[in-house]
């Protein structure tokens, strides 16, 4: 097809993903970081079920959350240093085995007390710490790939996002489902396998060559581009703010999460949060697509702001439902500045990391959403038990209003850059 014509029709620009990278690797990544999104709610209903505890279980998933925040910038850094390929089929061989000890942890232990606790919590917390970072070292591949090229570069970025909001819907309701029909170790089983097969086929994969590391073979070849790498300054005042984003947003995740969670028990129907969460995050998917087709007039400081100013304002229609069918419909209109916030961040933390640091900054951005929904979750579950569901979405109006303050500051510095 000419290109001419590919770029006329709704989905042309989404056509030269596959002719980029290979038409292999959509599915191969979209399925390696499928684990990821399984993690931390199946730490949650495993432990709960098998010690009969809603704390223990709840530390679980906190432990896997906090694993996740401290390997994710480590995996990102030897990525960098060593090359995607090495690094992650390490990281899919030690998640695989830390996800049987989980299982060993919760079904070999007689009762969960004292030592036995905490076997159980450094576990799911080695779990977090080595499940795979697919989604960030995708985005890196991406913008080797597409390099001088902005609206291929916008086009890839918008796909990532989208298959992140996808697989964090999916994974949980896989979770659920197959707990639900199974049994609780089921998913974990399903997570064990696709790590193992997926993130290995992920690390294989001819794009890895399109990101080139500083090892000692590149110095040797190319001594004067690995000196002038080395030496490349990293500007941490300006990469933090894109990693402030990404805390705001996941403050904001967090927050309405176990809001929804309290709506939905204020009718004796807590287990529909999932379901009215993923509503959210398919309003998310869709305009993150859309990201592609916007103009390239329209600068990514002007759309950090315009898309945070966005969830600030459209955030506040969350304190007015009272009923499940209003909130669905709100639920939708707040979904949709989200997509076009999360992709514009991680285009801005592209364009303040160098080039050797890519993996490091990609994996940093995904960590702050995990941070940040841990913050939020746990601030709004606190302030919901006395103030009920309308307090906690109030967490979620002040993450959105954090993001509004951040993007501003962002935008001036990018602007200077």
């Amino acid at each position: 097809m000419p290109e001419a014509s590919a770029s006329g029709s709704i989905f042309g620009r989404y056509a030269r993903l596959p002719a980029l990278a290979g038409p292999s690797f959509l599915p191969i990544a979209f399925l390696a970081r499928l684990p990821l999104a399984m993690l931390t709610v199946g730490a949650l209903t495993l432990l709960t079920a098998v010690s009969g505890s809603y704390a223990i279980g709840g530390f679980a998933a906190g432990a896997v959350g906090i694993g996740s925040a401290i390997g994710a910038p480590a995996i990102g850094y030897f990525a960098d240093r060593a090359g995607q390929r090495p690094v992650l089929l390490i990281s899919a061989v030690a998640h695989t085995l830390s996800i049987g000890l989980v299982l060993a942890a919760a079904y070999l232990t007689a009762d969960f007390d004292g030592p036995e606790i905490f076997f159980a919590l450094g576990a799911a917390l080695l779990m977090g710490a080595t499940c795979p970072q697919v989604g960030p070292l995708a985005r890196v591949r991406w913008m080797a790939m597409t390099r001088n090229n902005k609206q291929e570069l916008d086009t890839a970025l918008s796909y990532e996002s989208t298959a992140d909001e996808l697989t964090f819907v999916l994974g949980p309701a896989l979770v659920g489902l197959l707990a639900a029909l199974v049994a609780p170790w089921l998913p974990f089983a399903l997570a064990a396998t696709l790590t193992i097969v997926m993130v290995s086929a992920f690390a294989v994969h001819p794009t890895y060559r399109s990101v080139q590391p500083v090892t000692p073979k590149l110095v040797e070849r190319h001594p004067q581009a690995a000196a002038a790498a080395r030496k490349t300054p990293v500007n941490w005042g300006v990469v933090i703010i894109p990693v402030a984003g990404m805390i705001a947003m996941g403050t904001f995740f967090g927050a309405t999460q176990n809001a929804l969670n309290a709506f939905g028990g204020s009718f004796g129907a807590a287990d529909t949060a999932g379901l009215l969460y993923a509503v959210l995050g398919l309003s998310s998917a869709v305009t993150a697509l859309s990201v592609a087709y916007w103009s390239e007039t329209f600068s990514h400081a002007s759309r950090w702001i315009a898309s945070a100013a966005a969830m600030a304002v459209l955030s506040l229609l969350l304190l007015l439902p009272t009923e499940v069918v209003p909130m669905l419909v709100v639920l939708l209109l707040v979904g949709l500045p989200v997509g076009p916030t999360m992709v514009t961040i991680f285009t801005i933390g592209g364009k303040v990391a160098p080039d050797e640091r890519l993996g490091t900054v990609m994996t940093l951005l995904a960590s702050g959403v995990v941070l940040g929904s841990a913050l939020g979750s746990g601030v709004a579950g606190a302030i919901a038990e006395t103030y009920g569901y309308q307090g906690a979405f109030l967490v979620a109006v002040g993450a959105s209003v954090a993001m509004l303050a951040v993007s501003m500051l962002g935008a001036m510095l990018v602007r200077r850059r």
